[in-house]
């Protein structure tokens, strides 16, 4: 399976990752199964930023409000591993809801995921200009 994502989008959620190199970024993604048509940056309050991600409660309540009404579908996340690869941690498991996406941006690369049957499956992320 593939999910696709503009250039644009993706280059963006690398520069918001650059800017902050000692803290792990995250926000929502928007689209469909197969592709993500744009991405929401939202505050991470975890405890201890730095190795962990929390979305900000409040980002996700708005969003999951707007797609009831009507608006974009809220199809997964995105985070960064600033010390380390675009694979999912363990952390990332035990915090993983099944048919979700995850975008983990680390080591330069970003790789996407879905939950299943207890674990991550790798999908083909298809860049597109």
């Amino acid at each position: 399976m593939l999910v696709e994502i503009e250039r644009d989008v993706l280059n963006g959620l690398f520069n918001i990752a650059e800017a902050a190199p000692r803290r792990e970024i995250c926000g929502l993604l928007f689209g469909s199964a197969d592709r993500i048509d744009r991405a929401q940056r939202a505050d991470n309050v975890a405890e201890n930023p730095a190795d962990t991600f929390e979305i900000d409660p409040r980002a996700l309540f708005a969003a999951l409000r707007a797609e009831r009404a009507g608006g974009d579908k809220v199809i997964g996340h995105y985070h960064s591993h600033p010390h380390g690869s675009a694979e999912p941690s363990p952390r990332d498991l035990a915090a993983a809801e099944p048919g979700r996406l995850w975008l983990i941006l680390g080591g330069g690369v970003a790789r996407a995921w879905i939950m299943e049957n207890g674990g991550f499956r790798e999908l083909q992320l298809v860049v597109r200009d």
